[in-house]
Protein backbone atom coordinates (compact mmCIF):
# COMPACT_ATOMS: atom_id res chain seq x y z
CA UNK A 1 0.00 0.00 0.00
CA UNK A 2 1.20 3.29 -1.32
CA UNK A 3 1.94 6.18 1.33
CA UNK A 4 1.81 9.69 0.67
CA UNK A 5 0.61 12.95 1.95
CA UNK A 6 -1.65 16.11 0.02
CA UNK A 7 -0.91 19.13 0.71
CA UNK A 8 -4.01 21.79 1.71
CA UNK A 9 -1.94 25.25 2.41
CA UNK A 10 1.45 24.89 1.24
CA UNK A 11 2.82 27.77 3.65
CA UNK A 12 5.54 29.73 3.08
CA UNK A 13 8.05 27.86 0.68
CA UNK A 14 7.57 24.82 2.15
CA UNK A 15 10.40 22.42 0.51
CA UNK A 16 11.69 19.04 1.15
CA UNK A 17 15.32 19.04 2.13
CA UNK A 18 17.78 15.95 2.63
CA UNK A 19 21.71 15.64 4.15
CA UNK A 20 24.22 15.49 2.92
CA UNK A 21 22.38 17.65 -0.01
CA UNK A 22 23.68 17.83 -3.75
CA UNK A 23 27.11 16.79 -3.64
CA UNK A 24 29.42 16.98 -6.44
CA UNK A 25 27.92 19.43 -8.99
CA UNK A 26 28.90 22.98 -7.70
CA UNK A 27 31.19 23.01 -10.95
CA UNK A 28 28.36 22.72 -12.52
CA UNK A 29 26.65 25.52 -11.23
CA UNK A 30 24.08 23.51 -8.52
CA UNK A 31 24.48 24.64 -4.90
CA UNK A 32 24.19 21.64 -1.91
CA UNK A 33 20.67 22.78 -0.56
CA UNK A 34 19.75 20.83 2.35
CA UNK A 35 18.06 21.80 5.33
CA UNK A 36 19.37 25.10 6.77
CA UNK A 37 18.95 24.39 10.50
CA UNK A 38 20.28 20.67 10.40
CA UNK A 39 20.22 20.60 14.43
CA UNK A 40 16.62 20.91 14.59
CA UNK A 41 16.27 18.53 10.75
CA UNK A 42 18.07 15.73 12.19
CA UNK A 43 16.51 15.81 15.67
CA UNK A 44 13.05 15.43 13.89
CA UNK A 45 13.92 12.48 12.01
CA UNK A 46 15.44 10.60 15.00
CA UNK A 47 11.74 11.09 16.65
CA UNK A 48 10.39 9.03 13.90
CA UNK A 49 12.42 6.39 13.95
CA UNK A 50 14.01 7.59 10.52
CA UNK A 51 17.49 7.84 9.80
CA UNK A 52 18.66 11.48 10.65
CA UNK A 53 19.32 12.75 7.32
CA UNK A 54 16.30 11.16 5.54
CA UNK A 55 14.12 13.31 3.61
CA UNK A 56 11.69 15.43 5.72
CA UNK A 57 10.31 19.32 5.05
CA UNK A 58 11.71 22.72 6.15
CA UNK A 59 9.18 25.11 6.40
CA UNK A 60 9.87 29.07 6.88
CA UNK A 61 8.01 31.59 8.46
CA UNK A 62 4.19 30.43 7.77
CA UNK A 63 4.01 26.14 7.70
CA UNK A 64 1.92 24.26 5.81
CA UNK A 65 -1.39 22.22 6.21
CA UNK A 66 -0.99 18.51 5.26
CA UNK A 67 -3.74 15.52 4.87
CA UNK A 68 -2.08 11.69 6.29
CA UNK A 69 -2.75 9.56 3.60
CA UNK A 70 -1.78 6.80 6.19
CA UNK A 71 -1.14 6.06 9.64
CA UNK A 72 2.39 7.36 10.55
CA UNK A 73 4.43 8.57 13.14
CA UNK A 74 5.17 12.10 12.78
CA UNK A 75 7.37 15.36 15.02
CA UNK A 76 7.80 19.05 14.33
CA UNK A 77 11.14 20.93 15.65
CA UNK A 78 13.07 24.21 14.97
CA UNK A 79 11.03 27.18 14.87
CA UNK A 80 7.53 27.19 17.00
CA UNK A 81 4.64 27.01 14.57
CA UNK A 82 2.18 26.36 17.04
CA UNK A 83 1.44 22.54 15.13
CA UNK A 84 -2.19 20.70 15.40
CA UNK A 85 -3.50 17.80 14.88
CA UNK A 86 -7.00 17.73 13.48
CA UNK A 87 -6.90 21.48 15.10
CA UNK A 88 -5.75 19.59 19.01
CA UNK A 89 -2.34 20.82 19.64
CA UNK A 90 0.79 18.66 19.33
CA UNK A 91 3.70 19.31 21.48
CA UNK A 92 7.13 19.29 19.42
CA UNK A 93 10.14 18.25 19.90
CA UNK A 94 8.33 14.56 20.59
CA UNK A 95 7.19 11.69 18.37
CA UNK A 96 3.19 11.98 17.99
CA UNK A 97 1.50 9.69 16.28
CA UNK A 98 -0.98 10.30 13.44
CA UNK A 99 -3.98 8.41 11.81
CA UNK A 100 -4.68 8.26 7.84
CA UNK A 101 -7.16 11.23 7.44
CA UNK A 102 -5.92 13.65 10.13
CA UNK A 103 -4.84 16.99 9.19
CA UNK A 104 -1.51 18.09 10.17
CA UNK A 105 -1.51 22.08 10.63
CA UNK A 106 1.37 24.56 11.22
CA UNK A 107 1.05 28.25 11.46
CA UNK A 108 3.18 31.45 11.99
CA UNK A 109 6.52 31.12 13.34
CA UNK A 110 6.48 32.48 17.48
CA UNK A 111 10.14 31.63 17.76
CA UNK A 112 12.60 31.01 15.43
CA UNK A 113 12.09 31.22 12.06
CA UNK A 114 11.98 27.75 10.34
CA UNK A 115 10.46 24.45 11.55
CA UNK A 116 10.44 20.99 10.43
CA UNK A 117 8.29 18.28 9.66
CA UNK A 118 9.68 14.49 9.52
CA UNK A 119 7.31 11.97 8.95
CA UNK A 120 8.17 8.03 9.75
CA UNK A 121 9.79 6.30 6.48
CA UNK A 122 10.54 9.86 5.01
CA UNK A 123 9.96 11.18 2.27
CA UNK A 124 10.21 9.57 -0.92
CA UNK A 125 10.73 11.64 -3.66
CA UNK A 126 12.41 10.80 -6.55
CA UNK A 127 16.26 12.00 -6.45
CA UNK A 128 17.76 14.55 -8.87
CA UNK A 129 21.65 14.31 -9.21
CA UNK A 130 21.63 12.33 -6.45
CA UNK A 131 19.40 13.69 -3.77
CA UNK A 132 15.84 14.78 -2.77
CA UNK A 133 16.92 18.09 -1.86
CA UNK A 134 14.77 20.89 -3.46
CA UNK A 135 16.51 23.87 -5.00
CA UNK A 136 13.54 26.05 -5.45
CA UNK A 137 14.49 28.85 -7.01
CA UNK A 138 15.87 26.69 -10.25
CA UNK A 139 13.05 24.07 -9.78
CA UNK A 140 16.06 21.61 -9.26
CA UNK A 141 14.94 18.26 -7.36
CA UNK A 142 11.25 19.89 -7.03
CA UNK A 143 10.16 23.27 -6.09
CA UNK A 144 7.87 24.25 -2.70
CA UNK A 145 4.71 22.48 -2.20
CA UNK A 146 1.66 24.11 -4.16
CA UNK A 147 -2.07 22.66 -2.94
CA UNK A 148 -2.91 19.65 -3.76
CA UNK A 149 0.68 18.40 -4.26
CA UNK A 150 0.16 14.49 -3.30
CA UNK A 151 3.83 13.56 -2.10
CA UNK A 152 4.83 9.93 -1.24
CA UNK A 153 6.42 8.76 1.63
CA UNK A 154 8.61 5.34 1.86
CA UNK A 155 8.51 2.68 4.12
CA UNK A 156 7.76 3.04 8.30
CA UNK A 157 9.45 0.28 10.73
CA UNK A 158 6.89 -0.93 13.29
CA UNK A 159 8.30 0.55 15.55
CA UNK A 160 5.94 2.79 17.75
CA UNK A 161 7.87 4.24 20.76
CA UNK A 162 6.93 7.64 21.61
CA UNK A 163 10.54 9.65 22.13
CA UNK A 164 10.91 13.10 23.20
CA UNK A 165 14.41 15.60 22.94
CA UNK A 166 15.27 16.99 26.51
CA UNK A 167 14.98 20.59 26.46
CA UNK A 168 18.81 21.13 27.33
CA UNK A 169 19.29 18.99 23.97
CA UNK A 170 17.72 21.27 21.97
CA UNK A 171 18.15 24.37 20.29
CA UNK A 172 18.01 27.63 22.47
CA UNK A 173 16.01 30.03 20.34
CA UNK A 174 16.72 33.88 21.12
CA UNK A 175 14.81 35.91 23.84
CA UNK A 176 15.99 39.20 22.96
CA UNK A 177 16.46 38.98 18.79
CA UNK A 178 19.79 38.89 19.35
CA UNK A 179 22.38 35.93 18.51
CA UNK A 180 25.43 35.51 18.72
CA UNK A 181 27.17 33.83 15.69
CA UNK A 182 30.27 31.87 15.80
CA UNK A 183 32.42 32.95 12.93
CA UNK A 184 36.57 32.73 11.54
CA UNK A 185 38.44 35.46 9.69
CA UNK A 186 39.18 34.77 6.30
CA UNK A 187 40.03 33.60 3.64
CA UNK A 188 40.23 37.28 2.44
CA UNK A 189 40.29 39.34 5.79
CA UNK A 190 43.60 40.35 4.90
CA UNK A 191 42.01 42.55 2.03
CA UNK A 192 40.22 44.55 5.19
CA UNK A 193 41.97 47.12 7.54
CA UNK A 194 42.70 45.80 10.79
CA UNK A 195 40.47 48.22 12.28
CA UNK A 196 37.52 47.38 10.36
CA UNK A 197 38.47 43.50 11.12
CA UNK A 198 38.07 44.15 14.81
CA UNK A 199 34.68 46.14 14.19
CA UNK A 200 33.25 43.37 12.32
CA UNK A 201 33.32 41.12 15.85
CA UNK A 202 32.21 43.84 18.29
CA UNK A 203 29.11 45.68 16.28
CA UNK A 204 25.43 44.56 15.79
CA UNK A 205 24.54 43.62 12.46
CA UNK A 206 20.91 43.54 11.32
CA UNK A 207 19.65 40.90 8.94
CA UNK A 208 17.73 42.48 5.95
CA UNK A 209 14.36 41.54 4.83
CA UNK A 210 15.83 40.97 1.21
CA UNK A 211 17.64 37.68 2.97
CA UNK A 212 16.94 34.20 1.77
CA UNK A 213 18.42 30.24 1.82
CA UNK A 214 20.76 32.08 -0.83
CA UNK A 215 22.26 34.59 1.45
CA UNK A 216 21.31 36.47 4.63
CA UNK A 217 22.12 40.10 4.09
CA UNK A 218 23.50 42.22 6.41
CA UNK A 219 22.72 45.94 7.58
CA UNK A 220 25.73 47.73 9.79
CA UNK A 221 29.09 49.81 9.79
CA UNK A 222 30.81 50.54 6.63
CA UNK A 223 34.05 48.35 6.23
CA UNK A 224 37.38 50.25 5.42
CA UNK A 225 39.54 48.30 3.34
CA UNK A 226 43.11 47.24 3.23
CA UNK A 227 46.62 48.34 0.72
CA UNK A 228 46.41 45.26 -0.52
CA UNK A 229 42.53 45.94 -2.37
CA UNK A 230 43.11 49.55 -2.79
CA UNK A 231 46.53 49.51 -4.69
CA UNK A 232 46.20 46.03 -6.97
CA UNK A 233 46.20 44.52 -10.22
CA UNK A 234 43.54 45.50 -12.89
CA UNK A 235 42.11 42.05 -12.89
CA UNK A 236 41.05 41.80 -9.55
CA UNK A 237 38.33 44.95 -10.62
CA UNK A 238 37.27 48.18 -9.96
CA UNK A 239 35.80 48.21 -6.41
CA UNK A 240 37.89 47.70 -3.47
CA UNK A 241 35.93 44.29 -2.22
CA UNK A 242 36.40 42.88 -6.05
CA UNK A 243 38.73 39.72 -6.13
CA UNK A 244 39.25 37.61 -8.93
CA UNK A 245 37.19 34.90 -9.10
CA UNK A 246 37.77 32.23 -6.65
CA UNK A 247 35.67 29.58 -4.77
CA UNK A 248 33.65 30.74 -2.06
CA UNK A 249 33.09 28.47 1.37
CA UNK A 250 30.35 27.44 2.45
CA UNK A 251 29.23 30.18 5.41
CA UNK A 252 31.71 33.17 3.86
CA UNK A 253 30.59 36.66 4.40
CA UNK A 254 30.45 37.66 0.75
CA UNK A 255 30.89 41.55 0.47
CA UNK A 256 29.57 43.35 -2.41
CA UNK A 257 30.57 46.63 -2.38
CA UNK A 258 29.47 47.73 1.27
CA UNK A 259 26.87 45.01 1.91
CA UNK A 260 27.71 41.82 3.74
CA UNK A 261 26.02 38.44 2.75
CA UNK A 262 26.28 35.49 4.05
CA UNK A 263 26.48 32.85 1.72
CA UNK A 264 24.52 29.60 2.53
CA UNK A 265 22.60 26.33 1.22
CA UNK A 266 21.94 28.02 -1.98
CA UNK A 267 24.29 30.49 -2.62
CA UNK A 268 26.72 30.17 -5.64
CA UNK A 269 30.40 28.68 -5.18
CA UNK A 270 32.18 30.89 -7.16
CA UNK A 271 32.66 34.65 -7.70
CA UNK A 272 34.53 37.89 -7.60
CA UNK A 273 33.65 39.71 -4.27
CA UNK A 274 35.99 39.30 -1.08
CA UNK A 275 35.13 37.09 1.73
CA UNK A 276 36.73 38.30 4.58
CA UNK A 277 34.61 35.63 7.39
CA UNK A 278 33.31 32.81 7.00
CA UNK A 279 30.63 31.57 9.72
CA UNK A 280 31.40 28.15 11.61
CA UNK A 281 29.01 25.16 10.01
CA UNK A 282 27.97 24.80 13.66
CA UNK A 283 26.36 28.14 13.92
CA UNK A 284 24.22 27.59 10.78
CA UNK A 285 21.19 26.54 12.34
CA UNK A 286 21.09 30.16 14.22
CA UNK A 287 21.12 31.55 10.74
CA UNK A 288 18.52 30.00 10.09
CA UNK A 289 16.85 30.51 12.43
CA UNK A 290 16.94 34.22 12.70
CA UNK A 291 14.40 36.83 11.18
CA UNK A 292 14.26 39.80 9.39
CA UNK A 293 15.11 42.54 12.07
CA UNK A 294 17.41 40.46 14.40
CA UNK A 295 20.60 40.73 15.25
CA UNK A 296 23.59 39.34 14.44
CA UNK A 297 27.00 39.33 16.87
CA UNK A 298 29.64 37.16 15.61
CA UNK A 299 31.81 36.06 18.33
CA UNK A 300 35.42 35.01 16.55
CA UNK A 301 36.65 31.47 16.91
CA UNK A 302 39.49 29.38 15.52
CA UNK A 303 39.47 26.15 13.47
CA UNK A 304 40.18 24.12 16.18
CA UNK A 305 37.34 25.81 18.19
CA UNK A 306 34.85 25.25 15.01
CA UNK A 307 35.81 22.23 14.69
CA UNK A 308 34.80 21.13 18.69
CA UNK A 309 31.52 22.95 17.89
CA UNK A 310 30.80 20.78 14.90
CA UNK A 311 31.55 17.72 16.57
CA UNK A 312 29.59 18.97 20.28
CA UNK A 313 26.44 18.83 17.59
CA UNK A 314 27.00 16.17 16.11
CA UNK A 315 26.75 14.55 19.39
CA UNK A 316 23.65 16.20 20.05
CA UNK A 317 21.97 14.57 16.58
CA UNK A 318 22.37 10.93 17.57
CA UNK A 319 19.63 8.28 18.76
CA UNK A 320 21.61 8.59 22.06
CA UNK A 321 19.72 12.06 22.74
CA UNK A 322 16.44 10.53 22.45
CA UNK A 323 14.37 9.92 25.75
CA UNK A 324 11.04 8.12 26.16
CA UNK A 325 8.51 10.78 26.83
Amino acid sequence: MSRSFVTLKPGLQTCVQELPGRIGFLEQGFPLSGPFDSWSFRQANLLVGNDRDAAALECQFVGPTLKLDADCLVAVTGGDMRPTLDGSPIPMWTTVAAAAGQELALGAAMTGARAYIAISGGIATEPVLGSRAVFHQAGVGGRALVPGKVTPLGDATADRTVWTIPEESRPEFSRDKTWVVEALAGPNDDWLSPDTVQTFFSSDWRVQAKSSRTGIRLTGPEFAFSERATNKNADHGQDPSNIIDHGYPMGAVNLAGQTPIILVNDAPSTGGFINPFTVASAAFWKLAQAKPGEVLRFRRVDRDEAGVLRAALDMLTRPEVLQRA
